[in-house]
């Protein structure tokens, strides 16, 4: 007797491919923009997929689709409002942190923020919108990745942005002031999040496993031609081996012939390799 999971359907991969990486920013004066499209190049550069950057204002009211398209997100935003306590980025993104986005079901899908300020003119209120914009994304239980050191390049007094553990939330840059800087920014930054395993292939979640339907298989066909019982356990703990290696963060289940890596921070994501043990 052999023990297998099996679902009653594949899983479901985003439209756009395995590694596709959504990348979403409002604007004002362009220079978000023109930090997204650096972001996109470096993606690309990497190997990873990523289309065109997406401004906001262009999917209000469609935001649940639009997200739904991606695998992961990377959020950006520049600070108008340095003097408001919330909707400070003078972007649609003030429009929709607290009615439509709000209202998203999006838990556990990974975000990573980056914003702009100016350090010289609004020293005191650096990127603040940035803050803003993680806390609402860390308010709906997606994994926030790619926190930053605030290294001696910068130069404000004073940042939201900056969050408790005394890191940037993100990638910040000053395109007013040190647009030089930006492109060694990016690079350093995305590539932390490659190490962070961003850009990883996920599945949907593992509410994926949970959801589909189980069935019991009698006298299935193995690889080797010789009929074996299948018994498929419940999910996510199934009775063959107790759970094995963690893998940066990711707890492995293996039945012998695959291992499911299931999120230990927010217990939703999983994606399946190949065993490297013996079937049972």
């Amino acid at each position: 007797e052999r023990t297998s999971f099996r679902l009653a359907s594949p899983l479901v991969r985003s439209p756009t491919g395995l590694d596709a990486c959504g990348v979403f920013f409002g604007t004002s004066t362009g220079n978000t923009e023109e930090v997204a499209d650096t972001l996109v190049a470096k993606i690309k550069e990497l190997g990873f997929e990523s289309p065109d950057p997406i401004c906001v204002d262009n999917v209000v009211g469609s935001l649940s689709d639009e997200f739904a398209k991606y695998e992961n997100l990377i959020v950006g935003t520049p600070t108008w409002n340095t003097g408001a306590e919330t909707e400070r980025s003078g972007t649609s993104w003030d429009e929709v942190y607290y009615g439509e986005l709000s209202e998203l079901s999006i838990q556990g899908k990974p975000v990573a923020v980056f914003g702009l300020g100016d350090q010289i003119s609004y020293g005191e209120n650096y990127a603040d919108a940035s803050g803003e914009l993680y806390d609402v994304f860390s308010g709906l239980s997606c994994s926030m990745f790619g926190s930053t050191e605030v290294d001696d390049s910068y130069e404000h007094e004073a940042s939201k942005a900056v969050k408790a553990d005394g890191r940037f939330c993100g990638l910040m840059c000053d395109q007013v002031n040190q647009d030089d800087l930006t492109p060694g920014r990016v690079d350093k930054w995305i590539r932390q999040l490659a190490s962070e395993g961003f850009f990883e292939e996920k599945s949907t979640s593992l509410n994926s496993f949970e959801q589909a339907p189980l069935t019991k298989i009698e006298g299935a066909v193995a690889d080797d031609d010789q009929p074996i019982k299948v018994v498929l356990p419940p999910m996510p703990k199934p009775k063959a081996r107790e759970p094995i290696t963690d893998r940066k963060g990711w707890l492995g289940y293996d039945n012998g012939r695959e291992v499911m890596w299931v999120n230990q921070e927010n217990r939703r994501e999983s994606y399946v390799t190949k065993s490297a043990n013996p079937a049972l």
